[in-house]
Protein backbone atom coordinates (compact mmCIF):
# COMPACT_ATOMS: atom_id res chain seq x y z
CA UNK A 1 0.00 0.00 0.00
CA UNK A 2 1.92 3.04 -1.28
CA UNK A 3 0.27 6.44 -0.86
CA UNK A 4 3.04 8.35 -2.59
CA UNK A 5 1.58 10.09 -5.64
CA UNK A 6 2.61 8.71 -8.99
CA UNK A 7 4.87 10.85 -11.15
CA UNK A 8 1.84 11.83 -13.22
CA UNK A 9 -0.19 12.80 -10.16
CA UNK A 10 2.72 14.76 -8.68
CA UNK A 11 3.06 16.70 -11.92
CA UNK A 12 -0.65 17.54 -11.92
CA UNK A 13 -0.52 18.53 -8.24
CA UNK A 14 2.35 20.93 -8.88
CA UNK A 15 0.52 22.44 -11.84
CA UNK A 16 -2.75 22.80 -9.92
CA UNK A 17 -0.99 24.34 -6.92
CA UNK A 18 0.94 26.74 -9.14
CA UNK A 19 -2.21 27.75 -11.05
CA UNK A 20 -4.09 28.37 -7.81
CA UNK A 21 -1.27 30.49 -6.38
CA UNK A 22 -0.89 32.61 -9.50
CA UNK A 23 -4.44 32.83 -10.86
CA UNK A 24 -7.05 31.98 -8.20
CA UNK A 25 -5.78 33.12 -4.80
CA UNK A 26 -4.99 36.69 -5.91
CA UNK A 27 -8.57 37.28 -7.16
CA UNK A 28 -10.74 35.06 -4.95
CA UNK A 29 -11.29 37.49 -2.09
CA UNK A 30 -12.19 40.27 -4.52
CA UNK A 31 -14.56 37.97 -6.38
CA UNK A 32 -16.37 36.98 -3.18
CA UNK A 33 -16.63 40.59 -2.03
CA UNK A 34 -18.05 41.64 -5.39
CA UNK A 35 -20.57 38.79 -5.47
CA UNK A 36 -21.74 39.24 -1.88
CA UNK A 37 -21.84 43.00 -2.31
CA UNK A 38 -24.63 42.63 -4.86
CA UNK A 39 -28.29 42.73 -3.77
CA UNK A 40 -29.36 39.17 -2.82
CA UNK A 41 -31.53 38.72 -5.92
CA UNK A 42 -28.60 39.59 -8.20
CA UNK A 43 -26.08 37.11 -6.76
CA UNK A 44 -27.36 34.21 -8.87
CA UNK A 45 -25.09 34.99 -11.77
CA UNK A 46 -21.68 34.02 -13.13
CA UNK A 47 -19.28 36.92 -12.79
CA UNK A 48 -16.86 37.32 -15.75
CA UNK A 49 -13.78 36.38 -13.70
CA UNK A 50 -15.09 32.82 -13.28
CA UNK A 51 -15.32 32.22 -17.03
CA UNK A 52 -11.93 33.87 -17.52
CA UNK A 53 -10.30 31.56 -14.96
CA UNK A 54 -12.03 28.48 -16.40
CA UNK A 55 -10.72 29.32 -19.87
CA UNK A 56 -7.19 29.67 -18.46
CA UNK A 57 -7.43 26.38 -16.56
CA UNK A 58 -8.66 24.52 -19.59
CA UNK A 59 -5.95 26.03 -21.79
CA UNK A 60 -3.42 24.85 -19.18
CA UNK A 61 -4.75 21.27 -19.42
CA UNK A 62 -6.18 21.38 -15.89
CA UNK A 63 -9.71 20.25 -16.68
CA UNK A 64 -11.97 17.35 -15.62
CA UNK A 65 -9.16 16.04 -13.45
CA UNK A 66 -11.48 13.77 -11.46
CA UNK A 67 -12.33 11.43 -14.36
CA UNK A 68 -10.15 8.31 -14.59
CA UNK A 69 -10.96 8.11 -18.31
CA UNK A 70 -8.02 9.57 -20.24
CA UNK A 71 -10.23 10.46 -23.20
CA UNK A 72 -12.30 12.93 -21.16
CA UNK A 73 -10.26 13.40 -17.97
CA UNK A 74 -6.75 13.21 -16.58
CA UNK A 75 -6.69 9.43 -16.23
CA UNK A 76 -5.94 9.58 -12.50
CA UNK A 77 -6.90 6.96 -9.93
CA UNK A 78 -8.77 7.90 -6.76
CA UNK A 79 -5.50 7.87 -4.82
CA UNK A 80 -3.82 10.10 -7.40
CA UNK A 81 -6.72 12.54 -7.59
CA UNK A 82 -7.03 12.84 -3.79
CA UNK A 83 -4.20 15.38 -3.25
CA UNK A 84 -5.55 17.47 -6.12
CA UNK A 85 -8.96 17.56 -4.44
CA UNK A 86 -7.26 18.57 -1.19
CA UNK A 87 -5.51 21.45 -2.93
CA UNK A 88 -8.78 22.61 -4.50
CA UNK A 89 -10.49 22.41 -1.12
CA UNK A 90 -8.45 25.38 0.10
CA UNK A 91 -10.54 27.58 -2.20
CA UNK A 92 -14.28 28.15 -2.52
CA UNK A 93 -14.09 28.59 -6.29
CA UNK A 94 -11.20 26.37 -7.43
CA UNK A 95 -13.28 23.19 -7.93
CA UNK A 96 -15.45 24.89 -10.54
CA UNK A 97 -12.47 26.57 -12.19
CA UNK A 98 -11.05 23.09 -12.93
CA UNK A 99 -14.53 21.70 -13.77
CA UNK A 100 -14.24 19.44 -10.72
CA UNK A 101 -17.08 20.72 -8.53
CA UNK A 102 -19.95 18.80 -6.98
CA UNK A 103 -22.60 17.80 -7.84
CA UNK A 104 -21.40 18.00 -11.44
CA UNK A 105 -18.54 15.55 -10.86
CA UNK A 106 -20.87 12.87 -9.52
CA UNK A 107 -23.41 13.48 -12.26
CA UNK A 108 -20.74 13.29 -14.93
CA UNK A 109 -19.49 10.03 -13.46
CA UNK A 110 -23.03 8.61 -13.56
CA UNK A 111 -23.61 9.67 -17.15
CA UNK A 112 -20.16 8.49 -18.18
CA UNK A 113 -20.64 5.04 -16.65
CA UNK A 114 -24.37 4.42 -17.06
CA UNK A 115 -25.66 6.95 -19.60
CA UNK A 116 -26.90 6.11 -23.07
CA UNK A 117 -25.26 7.63 -26.11
CA UNK A 118 -28.18 10.04 -26.36
CA UNK A 119 -27.73 11.12 -22.72
CA UNK A 120 -23.99 11.48 -23.18
CA UNK A 121 -24.43 13.73 -26.18
CA UNK A 122 -27.19 15.82 -24.65
CA UNK A 123 -25.88 16.18 -21.10
CA UNK A 124 -22.44 14.68 -20.53
CA UNK A 125 -20.67 16.44 -23.39
CA UNK A 126 -21.74 19.99 -22.37
CA UNK A 127 -20.97 19.19 -18.72
CA UNK A 128 -17.49 18.04 -19.67
CA UNK A 129 -17.10 21.19 -21.72
CA UNK A 130 -18.21 23.34 -18.79
CA UNK A 131 -21.02 24.82 -20.84
CA UNK A 132 -23.80 23.85 -18.42
CA UNK A 133 -24.17 22.93 -14.74
CA UNK A 134 -26.33 20.27 -13.12
CA UNK A 135 -28.14 19.32 -9.92
CA UNK A 136 -28.95 16.11 -8.05
CA UNK A 137 -32.49 15.73 -6.69
CA UNK A 138 -32.67 13.01 -4.05
CA UNK A 139 -33.57 14.34 -0.58
CA UNK A 140 -37.27 14.88 0.14
CA UNK A 141 -38.99 16.99 2.82
CA UNK A 142 -41.76 14.46 3.56
CA UNK A 143 -39.69 11.32 4.24
CA UNK A 144 -36.52 10.36 6.11
CA UNK A 145 -34.17 10.64 3.18
CA UNK A 146 -31.22 9.11 5.02
CA UNK A 147 -32.72 5.83 3.75
CA UNK A 148 -32.28 6.01 -0.02
CA UNK A 149 -34.93 3.32 -0.54
CA UNK A 150 -37.42 5.47 1.35
CA UNK A 151 -37.98 8.03 -1.41
CA UNK A 152 -41.63 8.70 -2.16
CA UNK A 153 -41.37 10.91 -5.25
CA UNK A 154 -42.29 8.82 -8.28
CA UNK A 155 -40.89 8.08 -11.71
CA UNK A 156 -43.62 5.87 -13.18
CA UNK A 157 -43.20 4.12 -16.52
CA UNK A 158 -46.23 4.37 -18.81
CA UNK A 159 -45.67 2.95 -22.25
CA UNK A 160 -42.81 4.85 -23.86
CA UNK A 161 -42.86 7.60 -21.25
CA UNK A 162 -41.74 8.14 -17.68
CA UNK A 163 -43.93 10.43 -15.58
CA UNK A 164 -42.27 12.21 -12.65
CA UNK A 165 -44.08 13.59 -9.62
CA UNK A 166 -42.93 14.72 -6.20
CA UNK A 167 -41.01 17.28 -4.21
CA UNK A 168 -37.26 17.40 -3.54
CA UNK A 169 -35.23 19.77 -1.43
CA UNK A 170 -31.63 20.62 -0.58
CA UNK A 171 -31.07 19.99 -4.27
CA UNK A 172 -27.59 21.44 -4.69
CA UNK A 173 -26.92 23.42 -7.83
CA UNK A 174 -30.47 24.30 -8.90
CA UNK A 175 -29.87 28.00 -8.29
CA UNK A 176 -27.06 28.25 -10.82
CA UNK A 177 -28.11 30.22 -13.92
CA UNK A 178 -26.56 27.54 -16.13
CA UNK A 179 -28.14 24.56 -14.39
CA UNK A 180 -29.69 22.72 -17.33
CA UNK A 181 -30.35 19.21 -16.01
CA UNK A 182 -30.98 17.39 -12.77
CA UNK A 183 -30.63 13.71 -11.97
CA UNK A 184 -33.80 12.75 -10.08
CA UNK A 185 -34.23 9.65 -7.91
CA UNK A 186 -37.83 8.41 -7.98
CA UNK A 187 -39.94 5.37 -7.08
CA UNK A 188 -40.76 3.31 -10.16
CA UNK A 189 -41.96 -0.09 -8.89
CA UNK A 190 -43.01 -0.38 -5.21
CA UNK A 191 -43.54 -4.14 -5.65
CA UNK A 192 -39.99 -4.86 -6.74
CA UNK A 193 -37.12 -5.88 -4.49
CA UNK A 194 -36.30 -3.04 -2.06
CA UNK A 195 -33.15 -2.12 -3.94
CA UNK A 196 -34.76 -2.33 -7.39
CA UNK A 197 -37.71 -0.02 -6.82
CA UNK A 198 -36.16 3.30 -7.80
CA UNK A 199 -34.85 4.87 -10.98
CA UNK A 200 -32.69 7.85 -11.85
CA UNK A 201 -34.12 10.18 -14.46
CA UNK A 202 -32.24 12.93 -16.31
CA UNK A 203 -34.72 15.83 -16.28
CA UNK A 204 -34.20 19.10 -18.16
CA UNK A 205 -34.66 22.00 -15.75
CA UNK A 206 -36.87 23.74 -18.32
CA UNK A 207 -39.20 20.75 -18.76
CA UNK A 208 -42.89 21.55 -18.23
CA UNK A 209 -43.86 20.79 -14.63
CA UNK A 210 -40.44 21.52 -13.08
CA UNK A 211 -40.61 24.42 -10.60
CA UNK A 212 -37.87 25.69 -8.29
CA UNK A 213 -40.06 26.88 -5.44
CA UNK A 214 -37.38 28.45 -3.26
CA UNK A 215 -33.69 28.53 -2.47
CA UNK A 216 -32.92 27.22 1.00
CA UNK A 217 -30.46 28.94 3.34
CA UNK A 218 -27.94 26.69 5.05
CA UNK A 219 -27.01 28.19 8.41
CA UNK A 220 -28.07 31.55 6.99
CA UNK A 221 -26.03 31.22 3.78
CA UNK A 222 -27.41 30.63 0.29
CA UNK A 223 -24.14 29.58 -1.40
CA UNK A 224 -24.74 31.72 -4.46
CA UNK A 225 -24.64 31.16 -7.37
CA UNK A 226 -25.10 27.39 -6.83
CA UNK A 227 -27.53 27.14 -3.95
CA UNK A 228 -29.70 24.41 -2.47
CA UNK A 229 -33.29 24.51 -3.64
CA UNK A 230 -36.71 23.02 -3.13
CA UNK A 231 -38.04 21.70 -6.43
CA UNK A 232 -41.54 20.55 -7.34
CA UNK A 233 -42.19 18.05 -10.15
CA UNK A 234 -45.79 18.03 -11.41
CA UNK A 235 -46.57 15.37 -14.03
CA UNK A 236 -43.26 15.87 -15.79
CA UNK A 237 -43.52 13.71 -18.91
CA UNK A 238 -40.34 12.53 -20.56
CA UNK A 239 -39.44 9.79 -23.03
CA UNK A 240 -38.44 6.47 -21.48
CA UNK A 241 -34.92 7.15 -22.73
CA UNK A 242 -34.56 9.79 -19.99
CA UNK A 243 -34.08 7.02 -17.39
CA UNK A 244 -30.36 6.53 -16.74
CA UNK A 245 -29.26 2.91 -17.03
CA UNK A 246 -32.85 1.62 -17.25
CA UNK A 247 -35.73 1.37 -14.73
CA UNK A 248 -35.03 0.02 -11.26
CA UNK A 249 -31.30 0.78 -11.15
CA UNK A 250 -31.48 3.97 -9.08
CA UNK A 251 -30.13 2.53 -5.85
CA UNK A 252 -27.30 0.69 -7.61
CA UNK A 253 -26.26 3.79 -9.55
CA UNK A 254 -26.56 6.02 -6.50
CA UNK A 255 -24.27 3.79 -4.44
CA UNK A 256 -21.69 3.70 -7.21
CA UNK A 257 -21.85 7.50 -7.50
CA UNK A 258 -21.27 8.13 -3.82
CA UNK A 259 -18.05 6.15 -3.33
CA UNK A 260 -15.62 8.37 -5.26
CA UNK A 261 -17.78 11.39 -4.44
CA UNK A 262 -17.23 10.92 -0.73
CA UNK A 263 -13.48 10.69 -1.25
CA UNK A 264 -13.64 13.97 -3.22
CA UNK A 265 -15.72 15.68 -0.51
CA UNK A 266 -13.44 14.48 2.26
CA UNK A 267 -10.20 15.46 0.56
CA UNK A 268 -11.59 18.93 -0.20
CA UNK A 269 -12.51 19.20 3.49
CA UNK A 270 -8.97 18.27 4.45
CA UNK A 271 -7.75 21.13 2.26
CA UNK A 272 -10.26 23.41 3.98
CA UNK A 273 -9.02 22.26 7.39
CA UNK A 274 -5.41 22.87 6.34
CA UNK A 275 -6.32 26.40 5.29
CA UNK A 276 -8.09 27.01 8.62
CA UNK A 277 -5.10 25.70 10.60
CA UNK A 278 -2.80 27.97 8.61
CA UNK A 279 -4.99 30.98 9.45
CA UNK A 280 -5.07 29.96 13.11
CA UNK A 281 -1.29 29.67 13.30
CA UNK A 282 -0.71 33.02 11.59
CA UNK A 283 -3.22 34.70 13.89
CA UNK A 284 -1.77 33.02 16.94
CA UNK A 285 1.78 34.10 16.13
CA UNK A 286 0.99 37.67 15.07
CA UNK A 287 -1.74 38.64 17.56
CA UNK A 288 -0.77 39.67 21.09
CA UNK A 289 -2.94 39.66 24.22
CA UNK A 290 -1.90 40.03 27.83
CA UNK A 291 1.63 40.76 26.51
CA UNK A 292 1.92 37.33 24.90
CA UNK A 293 1.30 35.89 21.44
CA UNK A 294 -2.06 34.12 21.35
CA UNK A 295 -0.36 30.77 20.79
CA UNK A 296 1.12 31.05 24.27
CA UNK A 297 -2.24 31.57 25.96
CA UNK A 298 -4.94 29.21 27.20
CA UNK A 299 -3.72 25.91 25.78
CA UNK A 300 -3.61 27.16 22.18
CA UNK A 301 -0.39 25.30 21.42
CA UNK A 302 -2.08 22.04 22.41
CA UNK A 303 -5.08 22.90 20.25
CA UNK A 304 -2.84 23.51 17.26
CA UNK A 305 -1.04 20.21 17.86
CA UNK A 306 -4.35 18.35 18.11
CA UNK A 307 -5.50 19.94 14.86
CA UNK A 308 -2.33 18.80 13.06
CA UNK A 309 -2.73 15.27 14.39
CA UNK A 310 -6.41 15.17 13.41
CA UNK A 311 -5.80 16.42 9.87
CA UNK A 312 -2.94 14.04 9.18
CA UNK A 313 -4.85 11.08 10.63
CA UNK A 314 -7.91 11.87 8.53
CA UNK A 315 -5.84 12.19 5.37
CA UNK A 316 -4.37 8.71 5.84
CA UNK A 317 -7.82 7.21 6.36
CA UNK A 318 -9.14 8.88 3.19
CA UNK A 319 -6.17 7.70 1.16
CA UNK A 320 -6.76 4.17 2.42
CA UNK A 321 -10.41 4.37 1.33
CA UNK A 322 -9.33 5.72 -2.06
CA UNK A 323 -6.81 2.89 -2.45
CA UNK A 324 -9.50 0.31 -1.63
CA UNK A 325 -11.84 1.88 -4.20
CA UNK A 326 -9.07 1.65 -6.79
CA UNK A 327 -8.13 -1.94 -5.99
CA UNK A 328 -11.37 -3.56 -4.78
CA UNK A 329 -14.22 -1.33 -5.91
CA UNK A 330 -17.03 0.06 -3.78
CA UNK A 331 -17.91 -3.31 -2.23
CA UNK A 332 -14.39 -3.67 -0.87
CA UNK A 333 -14.37 -0.13 0.49
CA UNK A 334 -17.84 0.17 2.04
CA UNK A 335 -16.66 0.42 5.65
CA UNK A 336 -13.79 2.77 4.91
CA UNK A 337 -15.94 5.08 2.75
CA UNK A 338 -18.44 5.34 5.60
CA UNK A 339 -15.62 5.84 8.12
CA UNK A 340 -14.23 8.85 6.28
CA UNK A 341 -17.70 10.31 5.86
CA UNK A 342 -18.11 10.29 9.65
CA UNK A 343 -14.60 11.34 10.60
CA UNK A 344 -13.58 14.05 8.14
CA UNK A 345 -16.46 16.55 8.29
CA UNK A 346 -16.37 16.49 12.11
CA UNK A 347 -12.59 16.90 12.08
CA UNK A 348 -12.83 19.85 9.69
CA UNK A 349 -15.63 21.41 11.70
CA UNK A 350 -13.54 21.17 14.88
CA UNK A 351 -10.39 22.58 13.27
CA UNK A 352 -12.30 25.49 11.75
CA UNK A 353 -14.02 26.11 15.07
CA UNK A 354 -10.63 26.32 16.77
CA UNK A 355 -9.44 28.80 14.13
CA UNK A 356 -12.59 30.87 14.60
CA UNK A 357 -11.94 31.00 18.35
CA UNK A 358 -8.36 32.13 17.70
CA UNK A 359 -9.72 35.00 15.60
CA UNK A 360 -12.22 36.14 18.22
CA UNK A 361 -15.19 38.08 16.89
CA UNK A 362 -13.52 38.47 13.50
CA UNK A 363 -13.76 34.72 13.05
CA UNK A 364 -17.55 35.00 12.99
CA UNK A 365 -17.53 37.66 10.29
CA UNK A 366 -17.04 37.45 6.54
CA UNK A 367 -13.72 39.27 6.80
CA UNK A 368 -12.25 35.78 7.04
CA UNK A 369 -13.44 32.61 5.24
CA UNK A 370 -13.89 30.71 8.51
CA UNK A 371 -17.63 31.15 9.07
CA UNK A 372 -18.36 29.90 5.55
CA UNK A 373 -15.87 27.06 6.03
CA UNK A 374 -17.51 26.00 9.30
CA UNK A 375 -20.93 26.00 7.63
CA UNK A 376 -19.62 23.86 4.77
CA UNK A 377 -18.09 21.29 7.14
CA UNK A 378 -21.21 21.17 9.30
CA UNK A 379 -23.49 20.70 6.32
CA UNK A 380 -21.42 17.81 5.02
CA UNK A 381 -22.16 15.88 8.21
CA UNK A 382 -25.64 15.50 6.69
CA UNK A 383 -24.96 15.55 2.95
CA UNK A 384 -24.42 12.13 1.36
CA UNK A 385 -25.90 10.52 4.47
CA UNK A 386 -25.83 11.61 8.12
CA UNK A 387 -23.19 10.42 10.57
CA UNK A 388 -25.59 7.97 12.20
CA UNK A 389 -26.24 6.09 8.95
CA UNK A 390 -22.54 5.69 8.21
CA UNK A 391 -21.79 4.57 11.76
CA UNK A 392 -24.50 1.96 11.27
CA UNK A 393 -22.80 0.70 8.10
CA UNK A 394 -19.42 0.46 9.84
CA UNK A 395 -20.92 -1.37 12.82
CA UNK A 396 -22.89 -3.77 10.62
CA UNK A 397 -19.83 -4.74 8.60
CA UNK A 398 -17.74 -5.11 11.73
CA UNK A 399 -20.29 -7.23 13.55
CA UNK A 400 -20.79 -9.44 10.48
CA UNK A 401 -17.32 -10.82 11.22
CA UNK A 402 -18.82 -12.27 14.41
CA UNK A 403 -21.96 -13.75 12.88
CA UNK A 404 -24.25 -10.85 13.81
CA UNK A 405 -26.85 -10.16 11.11
CA UNK A 406 -28.82 -6.96 10.70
Amino acid sequence: MDFAPSAKAQEYLERVTDFMAKEITPVEEGYLRELHGLPPAERWQVLPVIDELKAKARAAGLWNLFLPDEEHGAGLTNVDYAPLAEAMGRSFIAPEIFNCNAPDTGNMEVLHKYGSEEQKQRWLRPLLEGEIRSAFCMTEPEVASSDATNMAATAVVEGEEVIVNGRKWFSTGVGHPRCAVTLFLGLTDPEADRHRQHSIVAIPMDAPGVTVERMLPVMGRHDEPYGHGEVRFDNVRLPLSAIVGGPGRGFEIGQGRLGPGRVHHCMRLIGLAESALELACRRGVERVAFRKPLVNLGGNRERIAEARIAIDSARLLVLHAAWLLDTQGILGALSQVSQIKVLVPTMAQNVVDMAMQMHGGAGLSDDYPLAAAWTSARALRLADGPDEVHRGVVARLELAKYGMSR
